[in-house]
Parts: structure tokens; sequence; C-alpha cells
């Protein structure tokens, strides 16, 4: 016999991934293009900044994929309460949309943190590295983001599962 809260989970969260997935991506792809158009007057055809609006693409996805256990939790205490299939659902995304804005903030700080370190590891303008098409910066930039990334999703990850509805224990005995 299936059970159908988790039936229900399984369905929301693939839509809801899927859906805040793609609007996460096209927002960043787009402020990092627009950015790099108006702001850098980058040419849309340059391969430095496109290894780089790539790599912060998969860094962004990387630490936003990250709280997906954490609404999973969320939604198996939710669900183990008496609540109606709808109120589950509210409940499901309302805590998803909390938890992925804090990781796809989280996300963007550490983005620009990576930029800032680089920047100030060497002498040279990499916003000019990479207008000039210099593709070895573009990859240094990438790796330090991803590196930070690494190190710090597990801390963006703590911070979510800090939102969980987990229920009070009882008080200790003794």
């Amino acid at each position: 016999m299936m059970n159908e809260k988790i039936a229900l989970l399984g369905f929301v969260e693939i839509i809801s991934s899927l859906s805040c997935g793609i609007v996460i991506l096209f927002l960043t792809y787009k402020i990092l293009k627009i950015y790099g158009h108006r702001r850098l007057g980058i040419d849309h055809n340059n391969l430095a900044y496109n290894i780089l609006v790539a790599g912060v693409l998969v860094s962004v996805g990387f630490i936003v994929s990250g709280v997906i256990q954490p609404i999973l939790d969320s939604y198996r205490i939710i669900s183990s309460s008496d609540v109606s299939k709808t109120e589950l659902i509210f409940s499901f995304l309302a805590y998803g949309g909390l938890y992925i804005l804090i990781a796809y903030v989280s996300a963007l700080i550490i983005v620009f943190l990576g930029l800032f370190v680089y920047s100030n590891m060497t002498s040279m303008s990499e916003l000019k590295q990479l207008k000039d098409n210099n593709i070895g910066v573009a990859i240094v930039l990438v790796a330090i983001i991803f590196i930070l990334s690494l190190i710090t999703s597990n801390g963006v990850i703590l911070v979510v599962e800090s939102f969980i509805p987990y229920p009070d224990l009882p008080a200790r005995i003794g």
C-alpha cells in the first residue's frame, strides 16, 4: 500500500525543486549577464566571462541543493502532526521558500566574497582581465568561488536546519 503523504511529498518536492531551481538559475544568469554587459561592457561571446558565469551557477546550485534534506525533514515533522494535505503543502512551500532564500543569499555572499578575496590577492584588475578574455583568471576565480562554496555549504545547511520545527522534548528526568 502506498503512503499518500510520502508520495505527495515526492511530487511536491520534484515540482518545487524544478521550478525553484529554474528560477534561481535564470535569475542568477540574468544578473550576471546584465552586470557583465552593462557595468563591465563585456560581450556575451566572451569565453572568460562565460566560464565565470558557469562557475557561479554551479556554486549557487550546489549550495542551494543542500537545503533539500532540511526541507524534507521539516515536511516529515509537520506531516506527523494532524494537519490537512493543504496545510501540509503550504507549510512545505513556506519552509522550503525560507530555506531556499537563506541558501541563495548565502550563495551570493560567498560568490562576492570569492571575487573580493581574489581581487585582494592580486595586483591586477580581474574584471579588466575578464573583459580582455583572460581564461586563466576566469578559471582561478571559479576555483576560488567553488572551493569557498564547498567549504561553507555545511555551515549554510546548519543555519537552515536551525529553522526546522523540531518538537520540544520533555524535560530531563532526574
